[in-house]
């Protein structure tokens, strides 16, 4: 229940998702404590769909935020957060027909990049092998919100471009598995170096006549925590206030 709290949270978070990261510069010090560490989540990501013809690898930025929550045991903590802008998709498709004549012809030698805008929700657990050095895994349900197909081809020198929306093509709920590892800087504290890989396991286009295709993606990702200074100044003073006022008494 506590999961799916966080889950129906962190979504609900997302429809503010340009406010949020802005929220998250300004007062992320204040979201970090002595059990959670709070940060910027991003990098780039290479996307393909697994069953779609002709498909390949695209590239796209993301960025988000996370929480890693630190659990009973010392070497585990909890991890989840939100990429509020993250794209998925396939490269180097071949192109169909748009039912106008013009269009097709000029976009004839042409193909499609299929862009698919996600919510991703990360759900995981994550290994401290050492002060430097994690794995982690888990799931990553996402919410989808825009999907088109970009034609684009070359025609007389010029580049020409022509988008459509397929928004009701595509499910609008995406879920698979995420796995990884990574490195941490500076003794321990300092920024999150990381490599991810998704594999879905939910079919993505709404046709049941196509074959079942699936979201696939590779993350190079860094994650800056926000205020994390701040927060162990502001720990480390309470405890020295503690201690003295133990004196004291």
């Amino acid at each position: 229940m506590r999961a799916i709290a966080v889950l129906s949270f962190l979504l609900i978070l997302t429809f503010g998702a340009k406010g949020q990261v802005i929220m998250s510069l300004l007062f992320g010090d204040k979201l970090n404590t002595g059990n959670i560490e709070f940060g910027l989540d991003g990098g780039v990501n290479f996307s393909n769909i697994r069953g779609l013809e002709g498909g390949a690898f695209k590239n796209s930025f993301n960025i988000g935020f996370y929480f890693d929550i630190k659990t009973k045991h010392p070497n585990w903590l909890f991890k989840t957060g939100v990429l509020v802008k993250s794209n998925l998709g396939s490269a180097g498709l071949p192109t169909y027909l748009l039912d106008n004549p013009d269009l097709d012809n000029a976009f004839a030698e042409g193909e499609v990049w299929r862009k698919i805008n996600y919510f991703n929700v990360p759900i995981a657990m994550k290994y401290k092998v050492s002060d430097h050095f994690f794995v982690e895994g888990g799931i990553m349900p996402a919410l989808r919100a825009k999907a088109y197909d970009y034609f684009t081809a070359e025609v007389q020198g010029n580049d020409l471009e022509y988008a459509v929306d397929i928004r009701d093509q595509i499910h609008r709920l995406d879920f698979g598995l995420l796995g990884g590892f990574g490195y941490r800087l500076f003794k321990g504290y300092g920024m999150n170096i990381s490599f991810r890989y998704y594999y879905g396991l939910t079919d993505v286009v709404i046709d049941d006549s196509s074959a079942d295709q699936y979201n696939t993606s590779i993350y190079l990702a860094v994650g800056i925590p926000i205020g994390v200074a701040k927060a162990r100044a502001r720990m480390e003073e309470k405890e020295k206030n503690k201690k003295n006022s133990s004196l004291n008494d």
